[in-house]
């Protein structure tokens, strides 16, 4: 048996301490190896990473980069989490959605693993008179119920709460919310609602069903319209403040108005950011209740949606991988629900399958990974903790500017979010054009010869507010154009790569090639001749030595072949008989829709 030391055991004792400035050099001699001559913090500079709202990730975080003291959870600033046993008494509430009746999807559901209901009703929905169909043989004091009714949330509220007294249900056992949030729809639409019913409804389920919530605050219109993480959490921020006016204003208590609010975010794939959101967001409503005299009313309760916008329709079984990202970091960062859209949720109506890979990645995160057996696992993160810190401050100032202007009533009438909210979108487009956000299956390693997966259209969501954009969007028109040339003439749009000298020197260029041409539906082609391949332009793929060389000779046998159009793959430079250049960082998306503008592919 080994004894320890009584100090413990040291392992690090005989080595001196390092220090941040002598990893600073040398990181300064790696880059210098690549032609980059910085020295100290511009060293680190040069590794680090830009987001959205003015935020930086740095490559490294230590000691020094402290953030304000998280507290614990249960506790305000409620940071670490809501409730002080947070998770781990059976992990997070799996919640699915459901916005069209399908025999026995319910049911299989609530059977295999799902443990709240999610239901779309009215328009883009199911029909609120089909609620009691739509909840047959359901255990109502056991499964939570959300609604999401929009304009005919007052009709689909009287419904349910029928059906619990036809039920005979306590009003002490139900479980669920109502989901009026007259803000969210009139973001999706542009329709103004009157605050007023939603009050009422608070009032009585304030008075009558203690474990019912009135409100949804959902931060889903502004995610889903391209915002950033800071614009999605100061707007469900002011949002959540003119629902507590307007509910102490009709008489509740600043703690009851608190206690009838949901707030309701998206988690994407950047696992990190998702995380860090989550726990701003509650840190953030913490401040708003303390602001209000209610300290102890602050812990705000979550339900979490994987990301609509990351959601590709080509190659949608990559959306597996998605969501499961997701949906870790939705967990970690301690949400209270959780809702996994389904792999095909781009395509329409989810089948059996889907529902039940989406069902099931919960489960597995839970009880095979046990992800929720501890309480805020990246809690004491160095680099967790600092962009958790600088995220809240930033959505702090994009709601106190909200406020500035009137409140989120305001900035949705006058235009001014949607505007900050585009010009987001439209920087972020730049990028994924480029593919310095890249999407896989879609702007990276696309599949041209998969087979299209096929679902029943789901009912039209609402529209006329705010748009939903998609992060393949841009590709998709791309891809649909291609397919389009395909059905009328049998055959893809194609390019011939013409590969110079022995395997080593082009095949990094030539795979490069080949996935930036795919991704807009351009079939790569190679080998043979040029007159064979049924291409009318070519891209040149090699060495930059052996372009030197030969590049001038190729472009001009190309050209003498029919070549109307010679692309060349690597940075610009003067090469005889190259029309254009494709490289990494170059907009693919423009590349994409000229080449195929020339070629006739409308």
């Amino acid at each position: 048996m080994t004894v320890l030391p009584d100090d413990g055991l040291s392992l690090a004792a005989e080595f001196p301490d390092a220090t941040h400035e002598q990893w600073q050099r040398l990181v300064e001699g790696v880059l210098r190896k690549s032609g980059k001559e910085v020295s100290g913090e511009a060293a680190e500079d040069a590794l680090s990473t830009t987001l959205e709202d003015g935020l930086r990730t740095r490559p490294l975080y230590t000691a020094r980069d402290g953030a304000p003291d998280p507290g614990l959870p249960g506790f305000a600033p409620y940071l670490r989490g809501g409730r002080p046993e947070g998770n781990t008494a059976g992990g997070w509430d799996v919640r699915q959605r459901h916005a069209a009746l399908t025999d026995g999807a319910v049911l299989g559901d609530l059977e295999n693993g799902v443990t709240s209901l999610w239901l779309v009703l009215g328009e883009g929905g199911i029909p609120v008179a089909d609620l009691p169909r739509a909840l047959d043989g359901v255990y109502l004091d056991l499964a939570p119920v959300v609604l999401d009714a929009g304009p005919d949330t007052e009709a689909a509220a009287a419904a349910l709460l029928r059906l619990y007294e036809d039920k005979g249900v306590d009003p002490k056992a139900v479980r669920g919310n109502l989901g009026a949030d007259p803000l969210g729809y009139q973001a999706r639409t542009g329709t103004p609602q009157d605050l007023a019913p939603v009050a009422a409804l608070a009032a009585r389920c304030a008075e009558q069903y203690p474990g019912l919530r009135a409100l949804t605050v959902d931060a889903l219109p502004y995610h889903e319209a391209g915002g950033s993480a800071a614009q999605e959490l100061g707007a469900s921020l002011a949002t959540g403040v003119a629902y507590l006016r307007e509910l102490t204003g009709a008489g509740l208590t600043v703690e009851a108005a608190c206690a009838q609010l949901e707030f309701r975010y998206a988690a994407t794939a950047d696992q990190f950011l998702t995380i860090a959101k989550l726990r701003a967001a509650r840190r953030l409503w913490g401040r708003v209740a303390e602001v209000s005299g209610a300290p102890g009313a602050g812990a705000q309760v979550q339900h979490v949606v994987t990301s609509p916008v990351m959601m590709a329709r080509r190659d949608p079984w990559v959306n597996m991988l998605r969501t499961t990202v997701a949906t870790l970091a939705a967990g970690v960062g301690g949400a209270d629900s959780v809702t996994v859209l389904p792999f095909d949720h781009a395509l329409g109506l989810p089948d059996a399958f889907a529902r039940r890979i989406a069902r099931n990645t919960s489960t597995i995160l839970v009880e095979e990974s046990h992800l929720a057996r501890v309480i805020d696992p990246a809690g004491g993160s160095w680099y967790v903790e600092r962009l958790t810190d600088e995220l809240a401050h930033a959505a702090w100032e994009f709601f106190r500017s909200v406020e500035r202007d009137g409140g989120q009533a305001a900035v949705l009438r006058s235009g001014r979010l949607r505007t900050d909210l585009a010009t987001t979108w439209a920087e972020r487009s730049k990028k994924l054009a480029k593919r310095r956000e890249p999407i896989t299956g879609v702007s990276e390693f696309p599949l041209l010869s998969e087979k299209p997966v096929e679902r029943v259209p789901a009912p039209q969501p609402p529209s006329g507010g705010l748009p939903r954009v998609r992060r393949d969007e841009a590709y998709e028109a791309l891809r649909a154009r291609s397919d389009a040339h395909l059905a009328a003439t049998g055959a893809r749009p194609r390019i011939f790569l013409a590969t110079l000298g022995p395997a080593a020197a082009y095949t990094a260029r030539s795979t490069f090639a080949a996935n930036l041409f795919q991704a807009g539906g351009i079939e790569p082609v190679t080998g043979g001749a040029f007159e064979d391949s049924g291409a009318t332009e070519a891209v040149l793929c090699s060495s930059d030595d052996l372009y030197a060389e030969q590049a001038a000779q190729a472009a001009e046998s190309l050209r003498a072949a029919g070549a109307r159009h010679v692309f060349l793959a690597g940075r610009p430079a003067a090469y005889a008989g190259v029309d254009s250049y494709v490289f990494a960082g170059c907009d693919a998306v423009d590349v994409l829709s000229a080449t195929l503008d020339r070629m006739g592919v409308s």
